[in-house]
């Protein structure tokens, strides 16, 4: 791996993406619910005949670049509807989801992205470029999702080291589901979700390249099975989920989503890796239902 320094980054150019937006239009169809649940079963929160299960529009309406338009990571190039931030590794932060209508077989789905925010910080493991992007996604009936999702981007790996990632065990009285992390399970969230970020299938590139352990499990698949767990517990979908990254997670040893109910009635959890390291943390709020 050759790390090359990347210079000052221009943050008023990137900021001048603020306010773009995308649009695209899908349809809840039965090969897609097959297919979610084939990838997730069985972690995945009871629904009744029709209704998808938490976290599917995830897999509507992606992004679908030509290849002839990727850029070395397999992602879209820089500097179409994302602002072409300099820094090299690209990853899923975090962000927040409000439910307001449950998604179902035969919906026509619209989601509307539009870039909120870009803002340059300085953390312990470098410099990092946050991007912050709202979605909506609608039906016939109206808003069914809002949406916040942060993207984060980072330095190359090896220049600068990185805190000690948080460790914990499952809490007492905490469901715990295993799920074993394989290619095929990446690849097929990839697949579902039309995702060419090579370091979810390319080991080579994922290890020599981005300078991780081995392939890297995507982060909203962790949240979608932690807000599945999330409803499994409540009884219904949570109105509002929020999630953020810690550390990432990688493939080819079995992890584990933990959650359970606090005393107000709410979810809280996080997903752990075979060596207690928290990936992914993820909280509710009590008020309301989808």
């Amino acid at each position: 791996m050759n790390a090359q320094a990347v210079g000052p980054v221009d943050v008023a150019h990137l900021q001048a993406w603020i306010g773009r937006t995308r649009e695209g239009e899908d349809v809840v169809t039965r090969r897609i619910l097959a297919e979610y649940d084939a990838t997730l079963a069985p972690h995945l929160a009871p629904t009744p005949d029709g209704a998808a299960p938490p976290a599917l529009h995830w897999c509507l309406a992606p992004e679908t670049p030509r290849a002839d338009t990727l850029g070395p990571d397999g992602h879209a190039a820089k500097g179409g509807f994302l602002p072409p931030v300099p820094l090299p590794r690209r990853m899923w932060a975090g962000g927040e989801i409000e439910t307001l209508d449950t998604l179902r077989l035969g919906d026509t789905v619209r989601r509307r992205e539009t870039v909120r925010d870009v803002v340059m910080k300085e953390g312990r493991s470098g410099r990092l470029c946050f991007v912050t992007v709202d979605h909506a996604v609608t039906t016939e009936r109206g808003l069914a999702i809002r949406e916040r999702q942060d993207i984060v981007y980072r330095e190359e790996a090896g220049r600068t080291a990185g805190p000690e990632p948080a460790r914990s065990a499952p809490p007492e009285g905490a469901t715990v589901w295993p799920v074993p992390a394989t290619p095929t399970l990446l690849f097929r969230y990839s697949a579902m979700t039309f995702n060419g970020h090579r370091f979810h299938y390319d080991r080579p590139y994922a290890t020599d390249v981005e300078g991780y352990a081995d392939l890297v499990v995507h982060g909203p698949m962790q949240a979608s099975l932690l807000i599945n767990l999330a409803a499994t517990l409540l009884g219904r979908t949570p109105q509002r989920f929020v999630y953020r990254g810690l550390t990432p997670m990688t493939a080819n040893q079995v992890f584990r989503v933990c959650g359970r109910l606090d005393a107000a009635g709410g979810f809280c959890g996080f997903t752990l890796d075979a060596e207690d390291r928290i990936c992914m943390q993820a909280s509710t709020t009590q008020a309301g239902a989808a």
